[in-house]
């Protein structure tokens, strides 16, 4: 069986340490190993896109990680409880026309005893912003 500590009921400091863990992956940019930290059949709400399940998650990162070029994510914990958390994230990317944006959203997400994500519902806006506006500045990877 997949085992993604830290395990539910979280605590403050479990909580705090899955969503930090979250944000480093998906600052890789790596929709392989981003996909391990969910549930083979995890239900997903991102934006207007509804679906399910790892090999669609992997998809749909790719397809998200083509489009939003240089792509730089912070999350925030924003509560917990048991087997669930709330985060507030906010994130800079460009597209290939060199246009940036920073999104701001919230997620919802419910884990399983081992750990795996099994449901993550997101919501989203987009703010275009001039280059000079970023504020997460990185070196490129």
């Amino acid at each position: 069986m997949e085992i993604k500590p830290p395990l539910p009921p979280f605590t403050l400091e479990t909580a705090t340490a899955k969503v930090q863990a979250a944000e480093d992956a998906w600052n890789t940019r790596n929709p392989e190993l981003v996909a391990l930290a969910y549930t083979e059949d995890s239900q997903w709400r991102n934006r207007a896109e509804f679906f399910s399940g790892r090999a669609a998650i992997k998809e749909f990162l790719k397809r998200k990680w083509a489009k939003e070029m240089d792509y730089r994510l912070k999350k925030e914990l924003w509560c917990f409880m048991d087997n669930r958390i709330a985060v507030r994230f906010e994130y800079e990317w460009h597209d290939d026309s060199g246009f940036w944006y920073r999104a701001y959203g919230n997620e919802n997400w419910e884990f399983a005893e081992n750990g795996l994500m099994m449901r993550r519902f997101a919501s989203i806006n987009d703010l275009p912003i001039q280059e000079s506006e970023r504020k997460f500045r990185w070196e490129r990877t």
